[in-house]
Protein backbone atom coordinates (compact mmCIF):
# COMPACT_ATOMS: atom_id res chain seq x y z
CA UNK A 1 0.00 0.00 0.00
CA UNK A 2 1.69 3.65 -1.11
CA UNK A 3 2.83 5.34 2.01
CA UNK A 4 1.80 9.42 2.60
CA UNK A 5 4.52 11.69 3.33
CA UNK A 6 3.55 11.97 6.59
CA UNK A 7 4.19 8.08 7.50
CA UNK A 8 7.10 8.58 5.50
CA UNK A 9 8.43 11.24 8.35
CA UNK A 10 6.91 9.56 11.18
CA UNK A 11 9.35 6.44 10.15
CA UNK A 12 12.76 8.22 9.37
CA UNK A 13 13.18 10.96 12.27
CA UNK A 14 14.09 7.96 14.29
CA UNK A 15 17.59 9.11 15.81
CA UNK A 16 20.19 7.59 13.69
CA UNK A 17 24.17 8.49 13.51
CA UNK A 18 23.53 9.96 10.43
CA UNK A 19 21.12 12.29 11.82
CA UNK A 20 23.30 13.15 14.95
CA UNK A 21 26.31 13.26 14.03
CA UNK A 22 27.42 16.20 11.73
CA UNK A 23 25.13 18.63 12.88
CA UNK A 24 26.77 22.49 10.63
CA UNK A 25 29.34 23.83 12.06
CA UNK A 26 29.92 21.44 15.21
CA UNK A 27 33.64 21.80 16.71
CA UNK A 28 35.06 18.52 16.62
CA UNK A 29 38.00 19.40 18.33
CA UNK A 30 35.91 20.86 21.48
CA UNK A 31 33.47 18.33 21.85
CA UNK A 32 34.11 17.21 25.84
CA UNK A 33 33.34 13.39 26.25
CA UNK A 34 30.37 14.15 28.19
CA UNK A 35 28.54 15.80 26.08
CA UNK A 36 29.42 13.04 22.68
CA UNK A 37 26.42 10.78 22.18
CA UNK A 38 27.91 10.22 18.67
CA UNK A 39 31.22 10.13 19.31
CA UNK A 40 32.20 12.49 16.81
CA UNK A 41 35.40 14.04 18.93
CA UNK A 42 37.89 12.57 16.41
CA UNK A 43 38.10 13.22 12.77
CA UNK A 44 38.48 9.07 12.49
CA UNK A 45 34.40 9.01 13.50
CA UNK A 46 34.21 12.36 11.30
CA UNK A 47 34.82 9.77 8.32
CA UNK A 48 31.77 7.23 8.84
CA UNK A 49 28.03 8.22 8.18
CA UNK A 50 25.02 5.43 8.01
CA UNK A 51 22.35 5.79 5.75
CA UNK A 52 18.74 4.77 6.28
CA UNK A 53 15.44 4.12 6.07
CA UNK A 54 13.45 1.99 8.05
CA UNK A 55 15.25 -1.41 8.16
CA UNK A 56 17.88 -0.56 5.35
CA UNK A 57 20.99 1.23 6.10
CA UNK A 58 24.77 1.65 5.05
CA UNK A 59 27.51 2.46 6.17
CA UNK A 60 29.95 4.60 4.03
CA UNK A 61 32.78 6.86 3.79
CA UNK A 62 31.62 10.84 3.95
CA UNK A 63 34.30 11.47 1.02
CA UNK A 64 33.71 9.45 -1.61
CA UNK A 65 36.20 8.49 -4.78
CA UNK A 66 34.10 9.18 -7.96
CA UNK A 67 34.74 6.73 -10.78
CA UNK A 68 33.34 8.95 -13.74
CA UNK A 69 36.88 10.36 -14.81
CA UNK A 70 37.34 5.91 -15.76
CA UNK A 71 34.54 6.88 -18.80
CA UNK A 72 37.43 8.82 -20.77
CA UNK A 73 38.05 11.96 -21.39
CA UNK A 74 40.20 12.35 -18.29
CA UNK A 75 43.50 10.48 -19.87
CA UNK A 76 44.17 6.96 -20.58
CA UNK A 77 43.15 4.64 -18.07
CA UNK A 78 46.18 1.51 -17.67
CA UNK A 79 43.52 -1.43 -15.78
CA UNK A 80 46.77 -2.51 -13.40
CA UNK A 81 47.66 0.84 -12.31
CA UNK A 82 43.96 2.06 -12.24
CA UNK A 83 43.17 -1.16 -9.65
CA UNK A 84 46.72 0.09 -7.78
CA UNK A 85 45.23 3.02 -6.86
CA UNK A 86 42.13 2.24 -5.53
CA UNK A 87 44.14 0.06 -3.04
CA UNK A 88 45.73 2.76 -2.37
CA UNK A 89 42.84 5.17 -1.58
CA UNK A 90 41.10 2.19 0.25
CA UNK A 91 44.55 1.85 2.50
CA UNK A 92 43.82 5.09 2.84
CA UNK A 93 40.89 4.86 4.72
CA UNK A 94 38.87 6.49 1.17
CA UNK A 95 36.82 3.15 0.81
CA UNK A 96 33.58 3.83 -0.48
CA UNK A 97 33.71 3.87 -4.21
CA UNK A 98 30.62 5.69 -6.56
CA UNK A 99 30.42 4.14 -10.06
CA UNK A 100 28.07 3.75 -12.64
CA UNK A 101 27.05 1.28 -15.65
CA UNK A 102 27.90 4.33 -17.98
CA UNK A 103 30.64 4.98 -16.55
CA UNK A 104 32.98 3.27 -18.99
CA UNK A 105 34.80 0.26 -17.32
CA UNK A 106 34.19 1.99 -13.89
CA UNK A 107 32.16 -1.38 -12.60
CA UNK A 108 34.71 -3.71 -14.29
CA UNK A 109 37.63 -2.69 -12.02
CA UNK A 110 35.60 -3.03 -9.09
CA UNK A 111 35.20 -6.14 -9.80
CA UNK A 112 39.25 -6.29 -9.99
CA UNK A 113 39.72 -4.20 -7.17
CA UNK A 114 37.23 -6.19 -4.61
CA UNK A 115 39.01 -9.54 -5.56
CA UNK A 116 42.20 -8.12 -5.07
CA UNK A 117 40.95 -6.76 -1.20
CA UNK A 118 39.64 -10.76 -0.78
CA UNK A 119 42.59 -12.37 -1.35
CA UNK A 120 45.27 -9.16 -0.14
CA UNK A 121 43.21 -7.76 2.80
CA UNK A 122 42.03 -9.01 6.12
CA UNK A 123 38.20 -9.52 6.82
CA UNK A 124 38.00 -7.04 8.57
CA UNK A 125 38.97 -4.51 6.05
CA UNK A 126 36.45 -6.06 2.91
CA UNK A 127 33.64 -4.77 5.19
CA UNK A 128 34.73 -1.09 5.33
CA UNK A 129 34.74 -0.97 1.23
CA UNK A 130 31.50 0.05 -0.55
CA UNK A 131 30.95 0.16 -4.08
CA UNK A 132 27.94 2.60 -5.06
CA UNK A 133 26.85 1.89 -8.28
CA UNK A 134 24.16 3.75 -10.90
CA UNK A 135 21.45 2.21 -13.25
CA UNK A 136 21.07 5.28 -15.75
CA UNK A 137 18.76 3.49 -17.86
CA UNK A 138 16.67 4.76 -21.74
CA UNK A 139 12.63 5.88 -20.48
CA UNK A 140 11.86 2.61 -21.96
CA UNK A 141 9.30 0.14 -20.37
CA UNK A 142 9.78 -0.98 -17.36
CA UNK A 143 9.47 -4.62 -16.53
CA UNK A 144 10.36 -6.66 -13.66
CA UNK A 145 12.80 -8.28 -16.20
CA UNK A 146 14.27 -5.75 -17.81
CA UNK A 147 15.23 -4.12 -14.64
CA UNK A 148 16.38 -7.78 -13.20
CA UNK A 149 18.84 -8.23 -16.27
CA UNK A 150 20.27 -4.47 -16.01
CA UNK A 151 21.21 -5.08 -12.27
CA UNK A 152 22.53 -8.57 -13.02
CA UNK A 153 24.82 -6.92 -15.59
CA UNK A 154 26.16 -4.54 -12.81
CA UNK A 155 26.52 -7.68 -9.74
CA UNK A 156 28.49 -9.80 -12.29
CA UNK A 157 30.72 -7.24 -13.23
CA UNK A 158 31.24 -5.79 -9.58
CA UNK A 159 31.90 -9.33 -9.04
CA UNK A 160 29.36 -9.33 -5.67
CA UNK A 161 26.47 -11.13 -4.88
CA UNK A 162 24.43 -7.84 -3.46
CA UNK A 163 25.05 -4.40 -4.73
CA UNK A 164 25.79 -2.08 -1.44
CA UNK A 165 23.64 0.83 -3.04
CA UNK A 166 21.65 1.19 -6.46
CA UNK A 167 21.87 4.43 -7.18
CA UNK A 168 18.39 5.64 -9.79
CA UNK A 169 18.53 7.91 -12.69
CA UNK A 170 15.36 8.76 -14.94
CA UNK A 171 15.66 11.23 -17.78
CA UNK A 172 11.88 12.32 -18.32
CA UNK A 173 9.33 12.87 -15.87
CA UNK A 174 6.30 13.04 -18.19
CA UNK A 175 6.98 9.12 -18.64
CA UNK A 176 6.24 8.01 -14.93
CA UNK A 177 7.61 4.36 -15.40
CA UNK A 178 10.60 5.07 -12.95
CA UNK A 179 8.30 4.17 -10.10
CA UNK A 180 7.54 1.05 -11.89
CA UNK A 181 11.52 0.76 -12.13
CA UNK A 182 11.99 1.75 -8.82
CA UNK A 183 9.09 -1.02 -7.64
CA UNK A 184 11.03 -3.73 -8.85
CA UNK A 185 14.37 -2.78 -7.77
CA UNK A 186 12.75 -3.32 -4.17
CA UNK A 187 11.48 -6.30 -5.14
CA UNK A 188 15.45 -7.35 -5.98
CA UNK A 189 16.32 -5.50 -2.52
CA UNK A 190 13.91 -8.27 -0.69
CA UNK A 191 15.53 -10.70 -2.81
CA UNK A 192 18.93 -10.07 -1.89
CA UNK A 193 20.42 -8.41 -4.84
CA UNK A 194 20.57 -4.74 -3.41
CA UNK A 195 21.09 -3.78 -0.28
CA UNK A 196 20.07 0.03 -0.45
CA UNK A 197 18.33 2.24 -2.90
CA UNK A 198 19.05 5.43 -3.57
CA UNK A 199 18.40 8.33 -5.97
CA UNK A 200 20.85 10.36 -8.87
CA UNK A 201 19.63 14.01 -9.89
CA UNK A 202 15.71 13.74 -8.95
CA UNK A 203 14.18 17.15 -7.96
CA UNK A 204 12.18 17.48 -5.01
CA UNK A 205 8.65 16.73 -6.18
CA UNK A 206 9.49 13.10 -7.56
CA UNK A 207 11.74 12.52 -4.54
CA UNK A 208 8.76 13.32 -2.30
CA UNK A 209 5.99 11.55 -4.99
CA UNK A 210 8.75 8.34 -4.77
CA UNK A 211 8.53 7.89 -0.93
CA UNK A 212 5.02 8.52 -0.93
CA UNK A 213 4.78 5.31 -3.02
CA UNK A 214 6.74 3.07 -0.61
CA UNK A 215 10.03 3.03 -2.08
CA UNK A 216 12.74 2.77 0.72
CA UNK A 217 15.04 5.51 -0.59
CA UNK A 218 18.24 6.17 1.58
CA UNK A 219 20.38 8.84 -0.09
CA UNK A 220 19.79 10.94 -3.43
CA UNK A 221 22.98 11.80 -5.47
CA UNK A 222 23.00 15.72 -6.60
CA UNK A 223 25.50 18.19 -7.66
CA UNK A 224 26.11 20.67 -4.74
CA UNK A 225 29.10 23.20 -4.00
CA UNK A 226 30.00 26.59 -2.70
CA UNK A 227 28.66 28.46 -5.95
CA UNK A 228 25.58 25.92 -6.93
CA UNK A 229 23.44 25.75 -3.45
CA UNK A 230 20.60 24.88 -4.90
CA UNK A 231 19.84 21.33 -2.87
CA UNK A 232 20.02 23.79 0.57
CA UNK A 233 16.69 24.92 -0.47
CA UNK A 234 13.70 22.66 -1.40
CA UNK A 235 15.92 19.59 -1.71
CA UNK A 236 16.85 19.98 1.83
CA UNK A 237 13.62 20.40 3.74
CA UNK A 238 12.50 17.32 2.70
CA UNK A 239 15.74 15.31 3.41
CA UNK A 240 14.96 17.03 7.16
CA UNK A 241 11.64 15.64 7.14
CA UNK A 242 12.12 12.34 5.80
CA UNK A 243 15.94 11.13 6.74
CA UNK A 244 16.68 10.72 3.37
CA UNK A 245 20.57 11.53 3.02
CA UNK A 246 22.44 13.98 0.34
CA UNK A 247 25.42 12.40 -1.36
CA UNK A 248 27.28 15.73 -3.62
CA UNK A 249 29.38 15.39 -6.90
CA UNK A 250 30.56 18.69 -8.37
CA UNK A 251 31.78 19.48 -5.15
CA UNK A 252 35.03 20.88 -6.59
CA UNK A 253 33.48 21.63 -9.61
CA UNK A 254 35.91 19.41 -11.68
CA UNK A 255 38.78 21.42 -10.25
CA UNK A 256 37.80 24.83 -11.37
CA UNK A 257 37.46 25.47 -6.85
CA UNK A 258 41.47 24.99 -6.89
CA UNK A 259 44.83 26.58 -6.13
CA UNK A 260 45.47 26.02 -10.40
CA UNK A 261 42.76 28.05 -11.42
CA UNK A 262 43.51 31.17 -8.75
CA UNK A 263 44.19 34.28 -10.52
CA UNK A 264 43.67 32.76 -14.33
CA UNK A 265 41.49 34.97 -16.87
CA UNK A 266 40.00 32.33 -18.89
CA UNK A 267 38.65 35.53 -20.77
CA UNK A 268 42.24 34.99 -22.76
CA UNK A 269 42.56 32.83 -25.38
CA UNK A 270 45.86 30.10 -24.37
CA UNK A 271 46.18 32.54 -21.18
CA UNK A 272 45.12 30.24 -18.44
CA UNK A 273 45.20 26.45 -18.05
CA UNK A 274 43.34 24.22 -20.43
CA UNK A 275 39.73 23.31 -19.76
CA UNK A 276 39.99 19.72 -21.17
CA UNK A 277 38.40 17.69 -19.41
CA UNK A 278 34.73 17.40 -19.67
CA UNK A 279 34.02 18.09 -15.96
CA UNK A 280 36.25 21.12 -16.22
CA UNK A 281 33.94 22.55 -19.23
CA UNK A 282 30.67 21.27 -17.60
CA UNK A 283 31.47 23.23 -14.42
CA UNK A 284 32.72 26.71 -16.50
CA UNK A 285 29.49 26.94 -17.89
CA UNK A 286 27.98 26.93 -14.26
CA UNK A 287 30.41 29.47 -12.96
CA UNK A 288 28.91 31.42 -15.61
CA UNK A 289 25.47 30.98 -14.87
CA UNK A 290 26.63 31.84 -11.36
CA UNK A 291 28.23 35.27 -12.03
CA UNK A 292 31.34 34.94 -14.37
CA UNK A 293 34.64 34.37 -13.72
CA UNK A 294 36.01 37.55 -11.93
CA UNK A 295 33.48 36.89 -9.10
CA UNK A 296 34.28 33.38 -8.85
CA UNK A 297 38.35 34.85 -8.90
CA UNK A 298 36.81 36.69 -5.87
CA UNK A 299 35.65 33.27 -4.35
CA UNK A 300 39.22 31.70 -4.65
CA UNK A 301 41.07 34.27 -2.98
CA UNK A 302 38.59 33.83 -0.31
CA UNK A 303 39.11 30.08 -0.40
CA UNK A 304 42.78 30.24 -0.24
CA UNK A 305 43.07 32.67 2.70
CA UNK A 306 41.05 30.28 4.58
CA UNK A 307 43.10 27.61 3.19
CA UNK A 308 46.60 28.84 4.00
CA UNK A 309 45.06 29.61 7.25
CA UNK A 310 43.96 25.78 8.21
CA UNK A 311 47.06 25.06 6.17
CA UNK A 312 45.11 22.71 3.53
CA UNK A 313 43.95 23.36 -0.10
CA UNK A 314 41.20 25.21 -1.83
CA UNK A 315 39.79 22.25 -2.65
CA UNK A 316 39.56 20.79 1.15
CA UNK A 317 38.06 23.70 1.81
CA UNK A 318 35.22 23.55 -0.63
CA UNK A 319 34.25 19.75 0.59
CA UNK A 320 34.38 20.74 3.89
CA UNK A 321 31.71 23.30 3.24
CA UNK A 322 29.25 21.42 1.37
CA UNK A 323 29.99 18.82 4.36
CA UNK A 324 28.68 20.61 6.72
CA UNK A 325 25.51 21.72 4.80
CA UNK A 326 21.77 20.57 5.81
CA UNK A 327 21.10 16.95 5.37
CA UNK A 328 24.69 16.00 3.38
CA UNK A 329 25.87 12.74 4.36
CA UNK A 330 28.69 13.06 1.91
CA UNK A 331 30.56 14.27 -0.91
CA UNK A 332 32.64 12.87 -3.64
CA UNK A 333 35.51 13.92 -5.44
CA UNK A 334 36.80 12.35 -8.55
CA UNK A 335 39.73 10.02 -9.36
CA UNK A 336 41.79 9.94 -11.98
CA UNK A 337 43.15 6.32 -10.97
CA UNK A 338 46.70 5.94 -12.14
CA UNK A 339 47.06 9.62 -13.51
CA UNK A 340 46.51 12.07 -10.33
CA UNK A 341 45.95 11.23 -6.87
CA UNK A 342 44.95 13.92 -4.12
CA UNK A 343 44.59 11.66 -0.51
CA UNK A 344 46.29 13.64 1.69
CA UNK A 345 44.20 16.80 0.62
CA UNK A 346 40.81 14.05 1.07
CA UNK A 347 42.02 13.02 4.38
CA UNK A 348 42.62 16.51 5.47
CA UNK A 349 38.59 16.95 5.03
CA UNK A 350 37.71 15.01 8.41
CA UNK A 351 39.80 16.92 10.75
CA UNK A 352 38.87 20.37 8.89
CA UNK A 353 36.66 22.58 11.09
CA UNK A 354 35.41 26.17 9.24
CA UNK A 355 34.66 28.85 11.86
CA UNK A 356 32.17 30.93 11.94
CA UNK A 357 34.55 33.51 10.59
CA UNK A 358 35.28 31.31 7.60
CA UNK A 359 31.77 30.82 6.51
CA UNK A 360 31.18 34.24 7.34
CA UNK A 361 33.81 35.14 4.41
CA UNK A 362 32.56 32.33 1.56
CA UNK A 363 29.08 33.97 1.82
CA UNK A 364 29.81 37.59 1.64
CA UNK A 365 31.17 36.48 -2.13
CA UNK A 366 28.72 33.89 -2.99
CA UNK A 367 25.28 35.98 -1.98
CA UNK A 368 26.55 38.23 -4.92
CA UNK A 369 26.20 35.50 -7.51
CA UNK A 370 22.89 34.44 -9.08
CA UNK A 371 20.36 32.00 -7.23
CA UNK A 372 20.50 28.85 -9.52
CA UNK A 373 17.19 27.50 -8.11
CA UNK A 374 16.16 30.41 -10.67
CA UNK A 375 18.36 29.85 -13.22
CA UNK A 376 18.35 26.49 -13.64
CA UNK A 377 16.04 24.66 -11.71
CA UNK A 378 15.54 22.07 -9.21
CA UNK A 379 17.95 19.47 -8.54
CA UNK A 380 18.70 17.62 -11.54
CA UNK A 381 16.78 20.18 -13.82
CA UNK A 382 20.38 20.90 -15.75
CA UNK A 383 19.65 17.13 -17.26
CA UNK A 384 16.39 17.90 -18.23
CA UNK A 385 15.88 21.32 -19.59
CA UNK A 386 16.51 21.95 -22.99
Amino acid sequence: MPMTLNSVIAANLAPTVSSNCFNRNVNRRRISFSSVNCSVETAEAERWVKLKNGNDSLEICRVLNGMWQTSGGWGKIDQNDAVDAMLRYADAGLSTLDMADIYGPSEDLYGIFINRVRRERPPEYLEKIKGLTKWVPPPVKMTSSYVRGNIEKSRKKMDVASLDMLQFHWWDYANDGYLDALKHLTDLKEQGKIKTIALTNFDTERLQKILENGIPVVSNQVQHSIVDMRPQQRMAQLCELTGVKLITYGTVMGGLLSEKFLGTNLTIPFAGPRLDTPSLQKYKKMVDAWGGWNLFQNLLRTMKNIASKHGVSIPTVAVRYVLDQQGVAGSMIGVRLGLAEHIEDANAIFSLVLDKEDVNSIQEVTKKGKDLLQVIGDCGDEYRRI
